[in-house]
């Protein structure tokens, strides 16, 4: 059977040059931490996540730096302990990603977002924003659901897929402790 052309792309994804990456990546360092970008570099990726080259369709790349995630540690005044404490987010790097760029453009929601590389410092993601006072996404059936209020910053209140997936919220089951709801465990989920 004859393959797509976003199959072929999803396969070219796999196998890249890497070299070509890290050349992206050093061009990508010195920019902003949020960067609008015309077109997204995943098109196979951004399609099946919902997104459509017309108005009101806007991709954002963002920069996140990598690992363990801690308080800054003070500078001034002598303390009896270095307070070194350890900041758990219980967040995934993907979902940290959405919520800055719900907060960078506020007029805009939040579709989705994906993965593009990483390096020894930071992690890069796209993320596919909608703005719902445009005609064109009034109009259209298939995306005009984000236009409700009801799904106004949906990065901050963790209904994208990235958010769902950190909360536990993939699989259903009584024994989690996240279901029904974090409050009726005693908080012990998350």
């Amino acid at each position: 059977m004859a393959k797509g052309l976003y199959t072929h792309l999803r396969e070219l994804w796999q196998t890249h040059d890497k070299e070509l990456v890290k050349e992206r990546m050093i061009k990508w360092r010195a920019g902003g931490s949020i960067v609008e970008v015309e077109k997204p570099l995943r098109l196979d990726k951004a399609r099946s996540l919902g997104y459509k080259a017309k108005k009101g369709f806007f991709v954002v790349r963002v920069r996140l730096i990598r690992g363990g995630r801690r308080r800054p540690r003070h500078t001034h005044g002598r303390k009896s302990r270095k307070q070194y404490e350890r900041k758990i987010l219980k967040m995934n790097y993907q979902w940290v990603a959405e919520q800055r760029a719900e907060k960078a453009y506020k007029n805009l929601e939040v579709l989705n977002s994906y993965y593009l590389a990483k390096d020894g410092k930071h992690y890069f993601f796209e993320v596919i924003l909608v703005n719902p006072e445009v005609p064109e996404i009034k109009n259209d059936s298939t995306i005009n659901w984000i236009c409700n209020p009801t799904n106004k910053n949906r990065a901050a209140r963790g209904l994208t897929s990235a958010a769902k997936k950190s909360r536990g919220l993939r699989t259903k089951s009584h024994n989690m402790k996240v279901r029904p709801s974090a409050r009726a465990w005693s908080r012990s989920g998350k």
